[in-house]
């Protein structure tokens, strides 16, 4: 039986509010956007980029909350305050972002400074000293 990939629709949803999370920090970062809408852009964006959530990803169905309920509702409003003209040019601006090649020597840069950390963690632990 032939179909879409089980979960397809989810992916898209996915990778549709992360393009949209990116417009929304191009829009921020660009003057031409109200000074108070950039305000509210910049605590979505943050929403969206913060390794800390809201609700924590291990409490059971709550933890999704914030990843599925409050971040596209707060992108919604978000394009809601920014004219239509500005959002679309945002938008496409993200979607080509998205759709460029991953940088290997950047991946490669961001896995040495997090085996650096935890070489450096793994140190501290090592010396401490218990009473």
């Amino acid at each position: 039986m032939e179909g879409k990939p089980k979960g397809s629709g989810l992916k898209r949803f996915i990778q549709g509010v992360r393009v949209d999370a990116h417009a929304v920090w191009f829009a921020v970062r660009d003057p031409r956007t109200p000074l108070p809408v950039r305000i509210f852009g910049a605590l979505v964006a943050a929403c969206a980029l913060s390794p800390i959530d809201l609700i924590p990803d291990f409490v059971p169905v709550l933890g999704l909350i914030d990843d599925l309920v409050i971040l596209p509702i707060g992108i919604w409003l978000f394009t809601q305050l920014i004219p239509k003209s500005l959002w679309a040019e945002y938008k496409r601006m993200a979607e080509a972002e998205t759709h460029r090649p991953m940088s290997r020597a950047g991946a490669v840069m961001i896995i040495a400074i997090w085996l650096a950390l935890a070489a450096l963690v793994a140190f501290m632990v090592a010396n401490w000293q218990f009473y």
